[in-house]
């Protein structure tokens, strides 16, 4: 369990560690058909926020990680995708499978997004089931 637990963010810090998730759902909507864009809107807000407080690095870092997963996901269904509507392929079971399942993770992926956008915007500290023990390693508090 990450110290942050019961870290209260002034209101500025707040602010930020929301906006590395928001960045993620907004570089969503502009990017659907390429999934680099969402890794690179915030991986560009995780660079432009590392020095920042401990609680926004580490929220930026956790949702860094989460584009990081979801891209070949995404990546995958794109290329499948592309490689169906450019040649004589045929729409398969695996491929209808497979939507199936990244369209579940990417739901499970926005929600989790917009529940972590809204609870760090009000100063709480949010970590995800895989992700956040992750984030601790790779964002160790200050003094460690």
């Amino acid at each position: 369990m990450t110290e942050l637990s019961d870290y209260k963010p002034a209101e500025d810090e707040a602010e930020k560690a929301s906006g590395s998730y928001l960045m993620s759902m907004m570089a969503m909507a502009v990017g659907i058909a390429l999934p680099i864009v969402n890794l690179i809107a915030t991986l560009i807000f995780f660079i432009g926020n590392r020095r920042s407080t401990y609680f926004v690095r580490w929220h930026c870092t956790q949702a860094l990680i989460s584009q990081l997963s979801m891209l070949p996901v995404n990546s995958v269904v794109v290329g499948w995708s592309l490689s169906i509507l450019l040649t004589d392929r045929m729409v398969t079971n695996a491929f209808v499978a497979y939507v199936m399942v990244a369209a579940v993770l990417n739901s499970m992926e926005l929600v989790m997004t917009v529940r972590s956008a809204i609870r760090t915007r009000r100063g709480e500290h949010v970590s995800w089931y895989f992700y956040g023990p992750l984030t601790d390693k790779l964002c160790p508090p200050p003094h460690a």
